[in-house]
């Protein structure tokens, strides 16, 4: 296999796994009732065009039928994404959520 091969499949790994990621947000935040595109545009607002997030909101399940994406998990995925902008909205929700 040759270096740009190797490459080649290194991107596309990259772009699975960051689709991964968009797509754990995107549940995460059905399954407690926020919109995904407005917590996005929250973190990022001179991005409010995100294809592969429309494309990861159209792969969501119902809260009912979707399991449970712990908020740690979400904010680790993000974090290793270098998502740190909307590691922080996502923090503030979580933040805002009545005490048990």
């Amino acid at each position: 296999m040759s270096s740009k091969e190797v490459e080649e499949q290194i991107i596309q790994s990259y772009q699975r796994d960051e689709q991964m990621m968009i797509l754990i947000f995107a549940q995460w935040c059905v399954n407690h009732d926020l919109d995904p595109k407005a917590l996005y545009v929250r973190a990022y607002p001179k991005q409010a065009a995100n294809p592969s997030l429309e494309a990861a909101i159209a792969l969501t399940v119902s809260k009912e039928e979707s399991g449970d994406v712990p908020d740690d998990t979400l904010l680790n995925v993000l974090s290793l994404f270098g998502n740190e902008e909307l590691a922080f909205i996502v923090s503030e929700e979580i933040s805002r959520r009545p005490r048990k």
